[in-house]
């Protein structure tokens, strides 16, 4: 199915092979939202740089995404490249979960969608519609999920780029032993089950690369 947005006519699957935040808000002209669309817009080089599009929905008009993102422009100078849809019906926003109707029968509240580069969601964050979300938290997560995805490794708490990862646990007792040993050796975990390697050589994240 294809939905009308800023830039025309797309489909999600246009998105294929690169990874997608896909993002909504509750309306044109609202307060946070467009502290939102302006944090998006300065940090979207950013998400650019690891191989991530950004898509904005809510069920506001066409016309209104256009007035509204002009008015921003007019104000900051900043010119908001990534699309934004008019899902005027709903008919989107109702398939992804992004209406509550605990708040609203008809407004988005503001869920995030990190889907990657074979169109599969790996994450999803909700936040209510009084509380604007943490860019840099978002553009962590994409890049927290490419790297272990790379490296088969996970990430500890406050994990951010450059930082260890946590290995694996071992699947045998030998795998263990030996686990253990190395431990003992390198200083690099607290036991078995929670050890870490450094990524500082973990190929770019850019595709292709």
């Amino acid at each position: 199915m294809k939905h009308y947005l800023l830039c025309g006519n797309i489909k999600l699957s246009d998105y294929k092979g690169k990874w997608l935040v896909f993002f909504s808000h509750p309306g044109d002209f609202m307060p946070v939202c467009t502290t939102e669309i302006i944090g998006f817009a300065k940090a979207y080089t950013y998400f650019k740089k690891i191989n991530t599009e950004l898509l904005g929905i809510s069920i506001d008009s066409l016309n209104s995404h256009l007035a509204w993102l002009y008015d921003i422009y007019l104000k900051t100078g900043l010119i908001v490249n990534f699309p934004i849809i008019a899902d005027s019906t709903g008919t989107l926003a109702r398939k992804y979960g992004m209406i509550s109707n605990d708040v609203s029968n008809s407004e988005t509240v503001r869920n995030v969608f990190i889907i990657d580069d074979t169109g599969i969601i790996r994450t999803i964050l909700v936040y209510p519609m009084n509380i604007g979300r943490y860019i840099p938290e978002i553009l962590r997560t994409v890049t927290a999920l490419q790297y272990s995805q790379k490296t088969s490794c996970m990430t500890p708490a406050n994990w951010i780029p450059g930082n260890p990862m946590i290995v694996p646990p071992p699947r045998t007792f030998e795998e263990l032993q030996k686990r253990n040993e190395n431990i003992d050796k390198n200083r690099n975990g607290m036991s078995w089950y929670l050890s870490f390697r450094n990524v500082d050589n973990t190929p770019k994240l850019d595709k292709g690369k």
